[in-house]
């Protein structure tokens, strides 16, 4: 089992915060065989901001990745770095710092010299990447680790390792694909703070990758949602999360009811209920529809004659979820707080009453 330290420790005045670079992609286009991974893709993160690509497996969120580190060569499209166009320099001179999932840390060298790796390559002197390399631990809380091998560390301090690395070169760009996946529940929340603290107190632009909505929610300035390789929305994780912009945003990110109703003069009937509805491109404009609605935004009364009745209750800590079905044989669910559930038992019959927040709306299913 890994585990994770506490430490925390200040920024050495060599690795001080320094003014981010701009990174702006432009029309990214990347086919593998008749699949096409990427599709005219425009994205941008400001100087010093943390941007997470977000989306299901396929979507081409690491694709992107990979074009900007310079692993892969897009088919169409630019990427700039402070205005330059870098999409035909080599990786090598991109000044890119990426963090992989797996660590890829030397076996045969200590943390400190897998640290000190980049540095070398780059004609640094012994003396200088050491004390870097050193500046760089103590940055991420590995000081006493300095001379262990990856395996006599744990999966959270290796990962710390390839952090410090990543940041010992002074890259103009942090890339991180999916680096949490691989560590228990507890590191990862850990490290995921520990690596927004560093990133913030740096002021380093950053693109990370990750298929954990809780992550990128978290974790970032804004929330790029890719889907089938095109972004359906760029926002901040609470814009993203409240108001999403298309029903894919709506339904992928957080937990969402899919409940049937009518359509008519820009509000859904439901079950229990009357909602407005955001209008958006292509979405219906009367009939039969499938409302998005939050399981948070819907509260339940007692109600003999309700058309829903409570069928499950699930303790979740400070909220509990209660399952009813409607007549229809639909599930709906309800976030409560639990001091206020302890009443909606299985059996019970209640209605549904729904938020004022206008909702999206779907073809009916």
């Amino acid at each position: 089992m890994t585990t994770a330290s506490t430490q925390t420790v200040p920024v050495a005045e060599s690795v001080a915060a320094t003014p981010g670079s701009a990174l702006k992609l432009r029309g990214l286009r990347r086919s593998f065989g008749g699949v096409l991974a990427l599709d005219g893709l425009d994205l941008e993160a400001g100087p010093g901001e943390l941007v997470s690509l977000l989306g299901p497996s396929g979507c081409g969120k690491t694709t992107a990745l990979r074009i900007v580190a310079g692993l892969q060569a897009a088919d169409e499209g630019q990427v700039f770095v402070d205005d330059k166009d870098i999409v035909s320099v080599p990786a090598h001179k991109r000044d890119m710092g990426m963090v992989f999932q797996s660590y890829s840390l030397f076996p045969n060298l200590s943390a400190l010299d897998n640290v000190a790796f980049g540095l070398r390559l780059r004609g640094l002197a012994a003396r200088a990447r050491r004390a870097r390399a050193g500046e760089l631990l103590e940055l991420t809380g590995l000081t006493e680790h300095a001379a262990k091998f990856p395996h006599e560390m744990s999966g959270g301090q290796q990962q710390r390792v390839a952090l410090a690395r990543a940041l010992a070169v002074q890259p103009k760009v942090l890339l991180l694909d999916e680096p949490l996946s691989a560590l228990d529940a507890v590191v990862r929340v850990q490290l995921r703070e520990e690596i927004r603290g560093l990133q913030t107190r740096l002021g380093i632009t950053t693109l990370f990758v990750t298929h954990d909505q809780e992550e990128a929610l978290s974790i970032s300035d804004r929330v790029a949602v890719l889907n089938e390789g095109k972004l359906e929305q760029c926002a901040t994780p609470a814009e993203i999360y409240t108001r999403p912009a298309t029903p894919f945003v709506a339904a992928f990110v957080g937990s969402m009811n899919r409940i049937p109703g009518e359509l008519r003069d820009g509000k859904v009937e439901l079950a229990g209920g009357v909602i407005p509805v955001v209008a958006t491109p292509g979405s219906p404009t009367g009939g039969p529809v499938t409302a998005l609605v939050r399981p948070e935004t819907v509260h339940l009364a007692f109600d003999d004659a309700g058309p829903a009745t409570v069928v499950r209750v699930s303790f979740r800590g400070p909220v509990t979820r209660v399952t009813s079905l409607l007549t229809d044989g639909t599930e709906l669910h309800a976030d409560l707080a639990s001091g206020l559930a302890e009443e909606f038992t299985p059996g019970r019959r209640v209605r549904p009453l729904y938020g004022p927040d206008p909702v999206l709306v779907l073809a009916a299913e």
